[in-house]
């Protein structure tokens, strides 16, 4: 009895998105709801159904239920394309597909070390967090432009991480899966590799009183929504959070992506995936040294409710170049017309043209 009671007392005091891994965890490991991933791989398009989760509060973004799968789109080391994704909400009961309001994200990593190394290209293993692409509210399934994708070998590892979400009804209470589909095609001469990295927006906060409001929340200061996450040090032992404090009202938030890109002499963008959070209304990847966007990405924020309706994503089959002696940044505006404090994330999955990679597979 004791240890129920100190249980209960330690689940109360969790903050919400812990209270969902533990919740999570038990009714898997219980069986008292469906633990496994259904898997079904024909016609170059890789499917999987998730375990159910069971939503039953209040879940903003990064909060909800989740679970994670290995992924390996065939038996061999057959060279096979990545050429989209997608990710929608079902009725765990019915199997009828519900409101993406649902979907908080779905990630998708690689074994980075595993992916360069059958390729020869050991220079890359632990330059940047190897994460492919993500998938998230308001951007629910992405194509790369025609005559481009993703190689990889068909033996090779993703690691799938998909996670709910509910930001509007309180009395909740559904059995909810995520079915997930990767869509790739074999081995073709003609298709263009892509390159996958990773920039997003990084604000300084006070690392010795985190939580103390900036004077001006808009310009260069942030509130983390907590320092164990999303959190890194800038090199000189100052803290930045990717994941922050917006008040009510419009403000703009950026920052350099420079170091992020780390572009050695120039590369040609195609593709781009975006990840925001409620309340952002464009986001767009800068050029401060000619003062023009490269792209501007319109975010549809919901008219009655809390969600995104939709995120415009960046495809062009031409690109765009990007050079290595120019300056970059990530510019964010939001306009949080709640009553409160909410969270935010401004996030790019940037897709170039390799062009080491093209020679390698040409050879």
């Amino acid at each position: 009895m004791l240890a129920i009671v100190g249980g209960l007392l330690w689940y109360s005091q969790l903050p919400t998105r812990h209270k969902a891994i533990v919740k999570t965890t038990l009714l898997h490991k219980t069986g008292l709801v469906d633990s496994d991933w259904q898997v079904e791989n024909q016609a170059k398009e890789y499917k999987m159904l998730s375990p159910t989760f069971i939503v039953d509060d209040i879940y903003k973004s990064m909060e909800g239920p989740k679970a994670s799968n290995y992924v390996m789109l065939s038996q061999d080391s057959t060279l096979l394309w990545i050429t989209g994704f997608k990710v929608e909400a079902h009725d765990a009961k019915t199997g009828q597909k519900m409101s993406n309001d649902f979907i908080c994200h779905m990630n998708v990593d690689i074994n980075d070390t595993k992916y360069y190394s059958h390729f020869g290209l050991e220079d890359r293993i632990g330059k940047q967090y190897p994460r492919l692409t993500s998938l998230s509210h308001g951007m629910e399934s992405f194509d790369f432009p025609q005559g481009f994708g993703v190689p990889m070998k068909g033996n090779d590892i993703l690691f799938v991480t998909t996670q709910t979400l509910n930001h509007n009804i309180k009395d909740a209470y559904f059995k909810v899966k995520h079915k997930v589909a990767i869509t790739y095609q074999e081995e073709d001469h003609k298709i263009k590799p892509l390159m996958s990295k990773t920039a997003f927006i990084m604000l300084p906060y006070d690392k010795h009183d985190p939580y103390k409001s900036p004077t001006d929340p808009g310009t260069d200061f942030c509130i983390p929504v907590e320092t164990k996450n999303h959190s890194y040090d800038d090199g000189t032992g100052n803290k930045l959070s990717g994941h922050w404090v917006i008040p009510t009202g419009k403000n703009t938030y950026r920052s350099n992506i420079n170091h992020q890109l780390a572009i050695k002499d120039s590369l040609r963008l195609h593709a781009a995936a975006i990840h925001v959070h409620p309340f952002a209304t464009q986001i767009m990847l800068f050029n401060k040294t000619t003062k023009k966007p490269v792209f501007v990405s319109k975010v549809t924020n919901h008219k009655n409710s809390i969600g995104l309706t939709n995120i415009e994503n960046f495809s062009s089959k031409e690109g765009i170049w990007l050079f290595a002696n120019q300056e970059y940044e990530i510019v964010l505006e939001v306009n949080n017309t709640s009553k409160e404090d909410q969270d935010m994330m401004g996030s790019m999955f940037l897709f170039f043209y390799d062009k080491e990679m093209d020679a390698i597979l040409k050879n």
